[in-house]
């Protein structure tokens, strides 16, 4: 039984380490249905559920100040390749399109709160608002939102278990409708012109960009990241406190703010932010699954059945949009899933329509980060006055 801190934070990040390396290694399906992320929180949150660590004063210690101080850190990488010059390129059609599949995934998740509102346990509104910002960004997202509105690490189980299941069958069935592009498009009458356009010139821009990653480029990144975290927290305390803005939420939306600024800076163009900032990621996800338990996902099916009306209102809804502003099943499909999946999938689907094309899946699932945050905040906030 681990009853050091330092053994137990070594443990939680040799653990996330050696399912990374398993992922990339054994190309199988089984991690195409179960991402490292998932697989990382339910086997650490199994081990926390048998015992494997103890709730000493030092582990807590270490879980809240290596959480605590990592988060900022990473939200602001995680920004950095958000470059809203280069999302603006996108056009018109496709901005309507990922804003649309957004705004629709926040009416999904008000609608089935309201629904389903007296079957949920107390406080499932923060638990929503933290799914609600990554299907709207990422896990990073995520993960932001859940230091903001201090959502319990037993109800963040819940919406990991929405965020495997649900999406993996979206994927499927958004991945089914590929051969229907030519039909839907048509009925539609949406004008497919200028989507390879766009594409290629996006693939020539990022063929510049240096890819190599150097000793110099992590300990800057690294450097900065923490440094800025750390402005942003003393930041916070000066700032005026409420039940929704807490200091916690603020440093939130400091780094936030910051990363944004940032991603238009020669900073952005140094290689490496994505990779230590999902060290940062798998490490914060260690943490918060070491805290929970499986007996307390006792509810874990009525989760999962909202989880499918949030996506089916999302559909319909996206569905709407496209009639009305004629809108392309690559846009409509490759908009969702930038929401939902994150740069992790959104390329892939991009890819099923044409490998041209990936570039743009790319860079929707970048415009998530910048968005995620503050959409699953904001739903929250609607969410704690139903």
């Amino acid at each position: 039984m681990i009853q050091s801190g330092f053994t137990y934070l070594s443990f939680l990040i040799f653990f996330a380490g050696v399912v990374v390396w398993m992922e990339k290694k054994h190309k199988g399906k089984f991690f195409e249905y179960i991402p490292a992320v998932v697989l990382i929180y339910f086997v650490a949150m199994l081990l926390s559920t048998i015992g494997v660590w103890e709730q000493t004063e030092e582990i807590n210690m270490y879980y809240s100040r290596f959480k605590n101080n990592l988060l900022p850190a990473m939200i602001f990488l995680m920004l950095l390749k958000c470059d809203l010059r280069k999302i603006i390129k996108l056009g018109p059609k496709m901005l309507i399109g990922f804003f649309s599949a957004s705004i629709s995934i926040g009416i999904g998740f008000i609608v089935t709160y309201s629904i389903f509102k007296n079957m949920y346990e107390p406080d499932t509104w923060k638990a929503f608002a933290a799914l609600c910002g990554s299907w709207m960004g990422g896990t990073g997202n995520m993960v932001a939102v859940q230091g903001a509105l201090n959502v319990s690490d037993a109800k963040l189980g819940y919406t990991l278990l929405m965020d495997s299941i649900n999406y993996a069958i979206w994927v499927m069935i958004l991945l089914a409708l590929v051969p229907f592009a030519n039909k839907f498009n048509k009925w539609i009458k949406a004008d497919t012109s200028l989507i390879d356009e766009v594409g290629a010139e996006i693939a020539k821009a990022q063929e510049k960009e240096r890819k190599i990653i150097e000793f110099t480029d992590m300990i800057l990144l690294t450097g900065v990241s923490l440094f800025v975290a750390a402005i942003a927290m003393f930041i916070s305390t000066k700032l005026p406190q409420s039940d929704f803005l807490s200091e916690t939420t603020w440093t939130v939306i400091i780094v936030t703010v910051a990363g944004i600024i940032a991603a238009m800076t020669p900073l952005a163009k140094v290689p490496g932010s994505s990779e230590i900032s999902n060290l940062m990621l798998y490490t914060i996800i260690g943490l918060i699954a070491s805290r929970a338990n499986f007996a307390e996902l006792a509810q874990a099916p009525l989760y999962i059945i909202s989880g499918f009306v949030i996506l089916g209102i999302h559909g319909f809804i996206l569905f709407l949009a496209a009639k009305l502003f004629k809108l392309d099943l690559f846009t409509c499909g490759v908009a969702s899933l930038a929401n939902i999946g994150g740069v992790a999938s959104a390329p892939i689907l991009a890819a099923a329509y044409s490998e041209a094309l990936i570039p743009i899946g790319v860079l929707m699932a970048l415009m998530g980060y910048v968005i995620g945050t503050g959409g699953g905040l904001l739903v929250g906030k609607i969410l704690s006055m139903i």
